[in-house]
């Protein structure tokens, strides 16, 4: 089976897979479980995020250590997180227990994400925008797909422990996939523990003291402000509006499909233009029509303008994460993808709740107004300060 898949095509079935599941752990079931099980609207919030908690902090260390341990053996320990934990969520009875057992589950993208990039980013100099864009874009196929199947099943079976066992089964395949990946067979770079994690320092100290590489990984973080302030706020503007759920569903779908189509492409092009131009342009479109949302009320205008927004940060992710690749020496790239990943969360945990502070005082126009303005910001201060390697020749395809 290994020899007719390619370790590319591994990671893109690996990928999707590996979303699939988590996603179908995590929306709509989630909420709905946690509200069955008595928790308060505080205490559901924790629930909803204690995925991305586990993500801030457990992506740069496991980041890290692939560069001294190696991709594969990181990216099983990160499979197993995705194939146990699902089956634990039958015998919560407790909220308390829930959120312990979505930070446990957590652990599964914390690792898998930041090491995964690092791995597809090491088979490709050549291309690896565009390889990165497909990568991208297959988890999230799986991301789409997983909360359509556990609304589903959940419908049709009115079961959580159906359900999630369903997520259980679905975490062994990224497992399966993973298992398939060629073993590492270069030289040990480091044959103590010692001497491991003196490398382990040095490499993380190395990226973490890299002016362009924190603020290129910022540039993600921002896009995600206003991404996350956008999913987690649009649903109740639009109720206020008077769309109906039907409405609200093929506006959020609009976004997704055009990121899903436009990564491969947009990452394409950051290999042929250059990653700096890519990312300022997806900046821009997230900057323009963000604050345009909630002075829209009609649902094919909303249409268009989350189209667009989604085709913004279809330009920005494979584009900064080529950079951030680009902008690190040989062995550092599970460290840079740690980094990378990490500010990216903060980012993505940050949106909804700067939105829902600015929202409470000041409005939906203005909430996204300022949250465009900070984007904008970002952009102005990444176009100052950093410099694209592949524009001066330190990376050629």
């Amino acid at each position: 089976m290994a020899s007719l898949l390619s370790p590319f095509l591994i990671m893109i079935l690996a990928g999707m897979f590996s979303r699939f599941g988590y996603q179908m752990a995590r929306s709509p079931v989630l909420p709905r479980f946690a509200q069955d099980l008595g928790a308060s609207p505080e205490l559901l919030g924790l629930i909803v995020a204690a995925s991305t908690v586990t993500g801030i902090l457990i992506k740069l260390p496991a980041g890290a250590l692939s560069d001294v341990l190696g991709r594969r053996r990181m990216m099983l320990l990160g499979c197993l997180f995705f194939a146990v934990p699902p089956f634990l969520y039958p015998l919560v009875s407790h909220p308390n227990q829930l959120l312990l057992l979505r930070f446990l589950h957590g652990f599964a993208t914390a690792i898998f994400s930041p090491v995964s990039s690092a791995y597809v980013a090491d088979l490709f100099e050549h291309g690896r925008g565009e390889k990165l864009g497909w990568f991208a874009a297959a988890s999230d196929v799986g991301a789409t797909l997983g909360p359509l199947l556990g609304g589903f099943v959940l419908f049709s079976t009115a079961s959580y422990p159906t359900t999630y066992l369903l997520v259980g089964f679905l975490g062994l395949l990224p497992l399966a996939m993973i298992v398939l990946l060629p073993r590492e067979t270069g030289p040990l770079r480091a044959s103590t523990a010692s001497d491991r994690w003196v490398m382990f320092r040095r490499g993380l100290g190395e990226v973490l003291k890299n002016p362009p590489v924190l603020i290129s990984s910022s540039m993600e973080a921002a896009m995600y402000v206003g991404y996350g302030a956008f999913l987690g706020f649009f649903p109740p503007y639009a109720r206020n509006i008077g769309l109906n759920d039907a409405e609200i569903g093929l506006v959020l779908g609009a976004q997704l499909a055009t990121t899903m189509l436009a990564k491969p492409i947009a990452g394409r092009l950051s290999d042929r233009i250059g990653r700096k131009p890519m990312i300022l342009l997806g900046l821009f479109l997230c900057t323009i029509f963000l604050p345009f949302i909630p002075h829209t009320t009609a649902f094919g205008p909303l249409l268009l303008l989350s189209a667009l927004l989604g085709l913004g940060v279809a330009i920005v992710t494979p584009s900064t994460t080529a950079l951030v690749a680009d902008l690190v020496k040989v062995g550092q790239m599970g460290s840079a993808m740690g980094v990378f990943g990490t500010i990216w969360d903060t980012g993505e945990a940050l949106g909804p709740i700067l939105a829902g502070f600015l929202i409470a005082s000041s409005g939906y126009p203005w909430a996204f107004t300022l949250i465009a303005a900070i984007i904008g910001g970002a952009a102005v201060i990444f176009a100052l300060t950093v410099k694209d390697p592949r524009r001066k020749g330190m990376v050629a395809d």
